[in-house]
């Protein structure tokens, strides 16, 4: 599998992820008085950090072709 498509998915899989881990600290604050534990409430940044590295690189793909494809001048 091509690099480029294979960070794709793993970003794809990482929003998952994330809006899971934001769904179940929504929910557990809906249902539970107080506040939840320290690792729900920390949950989603790993996967958030993830995407924003993986996000910057899609991000530049299509800038870093562009790059590479022109002519040199010399």
């Amino acid at each position: 599998m091509n690099w480029s498509l294979w960070m794709r998915q793993g970003h794809r899989w990482l929003s998952i992820v994330f809006t899971l881990t934001v769904v179940a600290n929504f929910a557990f604050r809906a249902v539970a008085s107080g506040e939840p534990p320290m690792w729900l409430t920390y949950a989603p940044l790993p996967p958030l950090f993830l995407q924003l590295f993986s996000g910057l690189y899609l991000f530049a793909l299509p800038y870093r072709s562009r790059w590479r494809s022109r002519p040199c001048d010399g």
